[in-house]
């Protein structure tokens, strides 16, 4: 499970010569990286319930990465629609959930006028960035 590895090695998984993790996971761990700098502005905005919506989807988006990795290694084990939609449907939760994060951080940005909101900013752009990742996997696997 990528959440289980160092960071070392979870760039060691991403640079090896095999189908996953690739794109799916790196785009799902932007997009939990952009969560928790949401997070950390939240708490500095005292937004409590920011704070519990941005670290719900940090973990989703972890748990999201598993499951990009885990649907196409089925896929490329066997082809047939039931993985190839698998391989659609987990990009399109990544770019929503990336996209629901994007959201957060532009809130939690209009409460701050600390430094913080340079944090909630490359939020923003990282969960922007995710979401497009993913999207056009979900595209490019269709």
């Amino acid at each position: 499970m990528l959440n289980e590895q160092r960071v070392g090695e979870l760039l060691d998984a991403l640079g090896a010569r095999t189908p996953a993790p690739a794109s799916g996971a790196a785009a799902a761990l932007t997009g939990a990286l952009a969560a928790a700098l949401t997070e950390l502005a939240a708490r500095f905005a005292g937004d409590e319930d920011a704070v519990e919506r941005a670290r719900t989807a940090a973990r989703r988006l972890v748990e999201l990465a598993d499951e990009d990795s885990a649907a196409y290694s089925a896929f490329m084990a066997s082809r047939d629609e039931e993985t190839r939609a698998r391989i659609v449907a987990v990009p399109e939760d990544i770019a929503a959930r990336a996209d629901e994060v994007a959201e957060l951080a532009e809130r939690v940005r209009a409460q701050l006028r600390s430094s913080v909101a340079a944090d909630a900013e490359a939020a923003v752009e990282l969960a922007r960035s995710a979401s497009r990742v993913a999207r056009r996997l979900a595209a490019l696997n269709a």
